[in-house]
């Protein structure tokens, strides 16, 4: 998609939010809404306890086995919802349809999350330079846009990047994504005690975030907390 696509796609997608809309999932009258009442109620909840590393179900509070036997990289997990039906399909539609108006839907309630430390940089996970051109935007600069103008900082989009084009994590096996995106990422910055909040769409093994993370510890970063729109939760 070219830049001026984007650009009118982002222009619409604003205007559009100023008036009475249909749900973007149904299609039905939604008034204001981004979704109407069922549509939202059938938001797939994470209602279970989680474990604050990674956000995966866990039998009570507290930090998960998988976690406490090899502690990530990062320090924290924020997750909005379970990744399954309907979500998925805003997700997907704005990722591969170039639906923009979902972005500013749930970005938006990413921003609505309350913060423990508030963040020295905003890092939306970087998109590889090929992938970028074919899609022509980044989901997850577009999740983290109203964070950023909460909090009214930049978010980093140029001394952080994806330095490898690897193949999609999404159609890989759980145990090869670890080794698909190993020394992926590059960083150009000084991060020695800072707090960096990284926004991402989908977290599913959490093989990316754990080498971004990595990554940004090995420049300096004290803390690396994850906020993710969905968790994928095996089985369900």
């Amino acid at each position: 998609m070219s830049i001026g696509r984007w650009l009118k796609n982002s222009v619409v997608a604003s205007i559009a939010a100023t008036l009475p809309q249909d749900c973007l999932l149904c299609g039905a009258a939604s008034g204001q809404a981004a979704l109407c009442r069922g549509c939202a109620a059938s938001l797939p909840q994470l209602n279970t306890p989680r474990c604050p590393l990674c956000a995966l179900p866990t039998p009570v509070a507290g930090a998960c086995g998988a976690c406490l036997a090899h502690p990530p990289h990062f320090d924290a997990t924020t997750a909005l919802w379970r990744y399954a039906f309907p979500l998925d399909q805003l997700i997907q539609s704005l990722k591969y349809a170039h639906r923009l108006a979902n972005a500013d839907f749930l970005g938006k309630a990413l921003a609505a999350l309350p913060l423990a430390i508030r963040p020295d940089i905003v890092l939306p996970v970087p998109l590889a330079a090929t992938r970028l051109r074919e899609r022509g935007f980044n989901q997850s600069v577009e999740l983290a846009r109203p964070l950023a103008r909460r909090l009214g900082m930049p978010l980093e989009l140029e001394r952080i990047r994806r330095c490898r084009d690897t193949p999609p994590q999404a159609g890989l096996p759980w145990k090869e994504r670890a080794k698909n995106i190993h020394h992926t990422f590059e960083c150009r910055v000084d991060l020695t005690g800072k707090n960096i909040l990284i926004i991402d769409d989908v977290m599913t093994t959490g093989a990316t975030l754990n080498e971004l993370a990595r990554t940004l510890k090995a420049h300096g970063a004290v803390r690396v907390e994850n906020r993710v729109l969905a968790r994928a939760v095996k089985g369900a």
